[in-house]
């Protein structure tokens, strides 16, 4: 059996799921997808809020990084949206 995913490797996943998301939903401009978009960030970020609140194993770099990314996310998509 392959051993689980830790903590950090699920939120690392989540936010480029995101991150790959609304890439698709920005290039299609898709109302459906710009939203399933929106709701993945979404649940990367809580994910990620979770993580930095509890520290469960964060290290600065993996918090910056993430943190930018999320940012990137969210700025395309609200570009997007106007």
């Amino acid at each position: 059996m392959s051993e689980p995913y830790s903590d950090l490797q699920q939120i690392e996943m989540s936010i480029k799921s995101a991150q790959h998301l609304v890439g698709q939903a920005t290039k299609s401009m898709n109302d459906n997808q710009l939203k399933a978009a929106q709701d993945a960030l979404n649940q990367a970020k809580q994910q990620f809020q979770q993580a930095v609140a509890h520290k469960t194993g964060v290290n600065e770099n993996f918090f910056e990084f993430s943190s930018e990314l999320i940012e990137k996310c969210d700025t395309q998509l609200k570009e997007a949206q106007e």
